[in-house]
């Protein structure tokens, strides 16, 4: 067996046991095998397992690795989890089947306008910048409502919110947020949680992990 297939199982088997624990055994987060700079024959093994959710970072090199894949394999969900300019959109929107870093009015119009005219429609996640850190993108909890309703408006396909917390404290209290945002717009899906933090995530409801190293080992 390839070994991230090992690592896959492993995972699993781990958020079955924190599902457990916390009395919640009949949810199962998604993972999204997040794929990024890695060479399509390392994730191959994956894709013939079963895996259907896989998460790359630049327009680029999803189209490069993935075209001929998906159109082969159309059970395969493929996730934009890096920031999306807004002159990537119109590739962006023709390959993925979820973006996941919604950030701005400007974004949302270009969205909308390749949408309606490649007659597709990805889901998406709003990006909240939680920690209000100047170098990450996302907009602030304060005007999510408002931002929602906008991109509703626009005829975007809002499935969910997205935070990647600042990396030198403790997640939990931006999962415990995002949790309690996700409930008050009323929105079915939670980006959160990554190779480091994955099971605390799982503790606070998410329901998309976005998971890389522990699946591919690490980037050289």
């Amino acid at each position: 067996m390839h070994s991230t297939i090992q690592n896959l199982l492993s995972i699993q088997t781990s958020i079955k046991s924190k599902l457990l624990e916390i009395k919640e055994k009949d949810r199962i987060p998604k993972i999204i095998a997040v794929s990024k700079t890695f060479q399509i024959n390392h994730i191959l093994p994956l894709i013939k397992y079963g895996h259907s959710d896989f998460g790359e970072n630049k327009v680029q090199e999803a189209i490069e690795k993935w075209t001929d894949i998906k159109k082969q394999n159309d059970r395969i969900n493929l996730h934009l989890i890096g920031k999306l300019q807004t002159n990537k959109v119109k590739f962006a929107v023709k390959i993925f089947d979820y973006i996941h870093s919604l950030d701005s009015e400007k974004l949302a119009k270009k969205i909308s306008e390749e949408q309606q005219k490649q007659i597709v429609k990805p889901k998406i996640f709003i990006q909240i910048n939680l920690g209000k850190e100047n170098q990450k993108s996302g907009i602030m909890k304060e005007n999510l409502f408002e931002f929602y309703n906008f991109s509703k408006d626009l005829g975007l396909d809002i499935v969910g919110i997205m935070c990647i917390p600042p990396f030198d404290e403790d997640p939990i209290k931006y999962f415990s947020q995002m949790s309690k945002l996700k409930d008050e717009v009323n929105l079915a899906e939670l980006s959160m949680g990554m190779s480091s933090d994955y099971l605390k995530a799982v503790e606070f409801k998410s329901t998309y992990l976005r998971i890389g190293s522990n699946i591919f080992g690490q980037r050289s």
